[in-house]
């Protein structure tokens, strides 16, 4: 999957910090999860790249989902640069996810 993408230097360099922020965070992915997670990450830095913004969304929807999640979110937003807001909340549910092992 990485390989295919089309940054897989990127690709595999913000994986690897995802994956450390989690695990500092106590926060661990099963193969699933981060096979679904390196997905997204990949479409993140393509929309990075290509200066495509998600739609905006309501924060309201999110109102459960932990700060944990949504400040881990916002660090990955941050790093990779050049996104919308509402892309920390789309990528709050996989850290959300892994913490409540769903």
């Amino acid at each position: 999957m990485i390989a295919q993408s089309q940054d897989p230097q990127a690709v595999q360099v913000i994986v690897s910090d995802v994956i450390q922020l989690a695990e500092q965070a106590e926060i661990h992915f099963t193969a699933v999860q981060l096979q679904v997670l390196t997905n997204h990450l990949i479409e993140m830095i393509n929309r990075s790249k290509s200066g495509e913004k998600l739609p905006a969304v309501d924060p309201q929807m999110f109102a459960e989902v932990s700060k944990k999640s949504l400040d881990l979110a916002d660090q990955v937003v941050q790093r990779i640069g050049h996104l919308a807001d509402a892309e920390k909340y789309v990528l709050s549910i996989h850290f959300e996810a892994a913490q409540n092992k769903i």
